[in-house]
Order: structure tokens, then sequence, then C-alpha cells
């Protein structure tokens, strides 16, 4: 599968003013089965009983029985969806999609894990669950009635300014991205092989902080599952999820021939022209996002997801090894979401707030003895030998702050 995205924990339900289609890289799996016929017979004709301010919906991931939904509907409003995987060892991932956008996903969804939550604020209509890798994919939900108008209260007022907040810090990072990339298309370009592997430490840390918000663009003219028209394959794709039929592309293509072969060919300056072309093009979408509190909240459960699953193992920088700049990106882009989302989650709940400031305290402060400014990313490099001796250490540093963090999506997106 290739990587979403996490990555979108939740696409943000706005309108974009653009003629490309919103997708998760998550729905871009090569497998052609996301067709099969839907499942969900095993749900209740019951509407899902709102508890919290929020429906509630449990989904269990079975290799009998696929993916099970225990309502088939709910209520328009805030939904939130329980995930826990029983035994399935081949379903690792759920996206709820509406007209080929995600609204809301999780991943890396192992058996016996702790259930995880996302939720989403949902309008009347028909949605799917999408468990690829099941016998049967596409679950049909179903959202009745009309959500309320948004809330006006002094608490949703400041949620609602702190994603307008945050959604400069995306697009901000996103332009800076345009910039860095360029210094490293220009030291392609003139064959400095040093001066590249500098520019593409300095790059990656901005797509990395932003990830779970810019996972989900298509280019006009390719279907949803078309890896070829993905923007997050063709920027981030990682050899772990390559796909055959579209090849390298993006980062990873540079890093590979900048560290592996230690030369730039005229291949790798078409990797770079390419990919400053991809990531101009994303910053131009991403100014016409907008974001609901909620997606904000899941963004960063996100962003902490792609730790575990990628940067703690050492599968993002395969071949300079920089996981450990990526793994930090990834922090500060959750704790930036947190931080837009504080005022508004202080009025809520003071004890969780606190709670999670203290964890991000914790994860930043357990990365400072790997700091080191004289290797690329100021960072140590994340060996095997390295991540051996540390990486359970830095995990378990990273769960403690999942855990409560994971709470947060309910709350805001129901706060009055």
């Amino acid at each position: 599968m290739p990587k979403s995205t996490v990555r979108l924990a939740a696409v943000p339900g706005a309108a974009v003013a653009v003629a490309l289609a919103l997708t998760a890289c998550g729905s871009s799996s090569s497998g052609g089965s996301a067709n099969r016929a839907s499942g969900g017979s095993s749900a209740s004709n019951a509407a899902a009983k709102v508890s919290g301010g929020a429906a509630q919906v449990g989904v269990t991931l079975t290799s009998a029985g696929g993916c099970e939904l225990d309502h088939a509907s709910a209520p328009a409003g805030p939904v939130t969806f329980t995930i826990t995987n029983k035994d399935a060892t081949a379903i690792t991932e759920i996206e709820l999609q509406s007209d080929q956008r995600i609204l809301g996903e999780k991943e890396n969804l192992a058996p016996g894990l702790a259930p995880v939550k996302f939720t989403a604020t949902l309008s009347g209509g028909k949605y799917q669950l999408y468990c690829p890798g099941a016998d049967k994919e596409n679950v049909p939900f179903t959202v009745t009635g009309k959500a309320a108008a948004a809330a006006s209260g002094s608490t949703a007022t400041v949620l609602a300014e702190g994603t307008k907040g945050y959604a400069k810090f995306v697009n901000q990072n996103a332009a800076d991205m345009v910039t860095a990339i360029g210094k490293l298309k220009a030291a392609v370009d003139k064959g400095d092989v040093a001066a590249a592997k500098k520019a593409y430490a300095g790059a990656r840390p901005f797509y990395e902080k932003i990830e779970s918000d810019v996972g989900g663009f298509v280019l006009p003219g390719f279907k949803p599952g078309d890896n070829a028209g993905n923007l997050d394959y063709l920027i981030d794709m990682r050899q772990s999820n390559l796909d055959p039929k579209v090849g390298w592309h993006g980062f990873h293509a540079v890093e590979k021939d900048l560290w592996q072969g230690g030369k730039i060919t005229p291949q790798t300056k078409k990797y770079a022209k390419e990919l400053h072309t991809n990531v101009g093009k994303l910053a131009k979408l991403v100014k016409g996002v907008t974001y609901k509190p909620e997606d904000l909240a899941n963004g960063a459960a996100s962003l902490l997801e792609e730790v575990q699953t990628n940067k703690i193992k050492g599968e993002e920088e395969k071949y300079s090894h920089t996981d450990l700049s990526d793994f930090a990106s990834n922090v500060e882009g959750a704790q930036q979401a947190f931080a837009f989302l504080k005022p508004g989650l202080q009025k809520i709940d003071p004890a969780l707030t606190a709670r999670v400031s203290k964890q991000f305290t914790n994860v930043t402060n357990g990365l400072t003895p790997y700091r080191d400014g004289a290797s690329l990313g100021g960072f140590k490099p994340w060996t095997a030998q390295l991540r051996k001796t540390d990486a359970a250490k830095l995990s378990k540093k990273v769960q403690a702050l999942q855990d409560p963090l994971s709470q947060i999506a309910q709350k805001v997106a129901t706060a009055g």
C-alpha cells in the first residue's frame, strides 16, 4: 500500500477551488479490488447512538468477516468511528469516503492493538468505509438528517480561529518547501552531490510537518487509484510502497541516487525537476483548503502514526538515514496543530490539555540527545545499530502522547 498517508487522518471538508480531485494515497493501492461487492450486512439497522455529543460507530476487522460495522447509519453531526482489528492480518487501513474524498482515515491497524478512533462531522447522505484487503472492501454507511449549523459559542469561535491560524502554518510550509526544493534542484543541476545532499536534508522537514494535510490530491485526468496522478506518491513515495507501473519519483528517488549511487545522472536531474514542479502544484492547492477543528486533531494523530510506522523503523530515509529529522518534523507538525486547538481545548478539558502538553514536552526532550549540528538534518544518522538500541524507548514516548491526543477530535468536534 502506498503510504498515506496517513497521512490524511482527515482530508479537510472544504471546497477546494481547483480542478484537482481530493483523495488519499491510501486509496491508491494497485490491488484493484476496491470495486468488489459492498459489505456491512452484519450492521444493525438502528442508527448509532449519540454519546458525548457524537454518534458512536464501532468497526471490527476480522479475518473471517472483513470490515464490519455495528451500525450502518448515524444521525447527521459528529460521528466517532472506533476501529478494532481483531485478527485481520490482510487489513491494515480504513477510510471514510464520500465523492472520492477522504473524510477520515486510520492506518497501521495491526491485529491485537488497542482500538483507535477518528471523528468526522457529517451531513446527511451516502458514504462508504473503504477497507483495502477485505473480501468486501466497500461498506456502505448512511447519515440521516441535516447537520446542525456550526456552533457559535465562545469555545467554538476560539477553535475556528485556531483552524485559520493553522491554515496559514500549512500554506507557509508549503511555500517554503517550494523554495527549499528549488535549492535542491539547483545543486542537482550543477552536479554537486555534497550540496544536493545538504539541500535534500533541508527540504524534507517542510513536507513532514504538513503531510497529513497534503497527501490527498490527484492530478486532473487520473483516477484516484492511479499513482501516476497521485501527488503524494509522486512527491514522497518510498521504496517500500513503490508501484512498479509508475516507478521512482520524488524525494526518495533523488535520495537513492545521491546516497546509494553517489552521483548525479541525467535521470537524477529529471527527478529533481519533476519534484520541483509537483511541489509547486501542491503549494497552490493547499491555499484552497480550509479546516475544521477535528481535522487538526485527526491530522496530529496521523503524524504520530507516521512516526511509529515509518520513522522509528528507519523506512522513510532508507539511504540517507535522516529519519530522526523527519521524526522531529512530524512531531512539530502535530504540536502546531495542537497549539492552534489549545485555547479552545483548554475551555473544554483543561486536564487533557495539560496531559497532552506534558507528553509533547517529553517527546521533544527525548529527541534532544540525538541532535547533532554536524549531521545532515541536525540529528544523528538513524542507523540500524542505533535503532536496535534506542527505537523502543523513543516509540514508548510517542505512544504515551498518542493515547491522550487521540481523545481530542471528538471533544473539539462537539464543542459549543
